[in-house]
């Protein structure tokens, strides 16, 4: 990691009454971070990944209900059709008799 350049300046202003005084201004190229910004990024991706997890949570469940009601009416369907063979087969045997 880089660091950044630190840049000294010393300024000295006399008074009118001879009184000297010294002033020491730091200059830097890049303020040092905090890390409060990185907080705040991995927050939001923390949220989002629980929001996309939610939402796929969702869809999976309405996902699993379809595939229930396709099953169910596959159920009734073949209940139906054997009821219809049950039916023809009694149909058949009341005629041979």
């Amino acid at each position: 990691m880089e660091e950044a350049m630190t840049e000294e300046r010393i300024t000295e202003t006399e008074t009118p009454s001879g009184n000297t005084h010294t002033h020491t201004t730091v200059v830097r190229d890049a303020e040092p971070s905090s890390g409060g910004g990185k907080w705040v990024m991995i927050l939001i991706v923390i949220v989002l990944a629980a929001a996309a997890i939610f939402i796929f949570a969702q869809m999976s469940d309405a996902e699993v209900a379809k595939d229930a009601a396709v099953t169910d009416a596959a159920g009734e369907v073949g209940e139906a059709a054997s009821q219809i063979g049950d039916a023809a087969q009694d149909a058949a045997d009341s005629i041979s008799e």
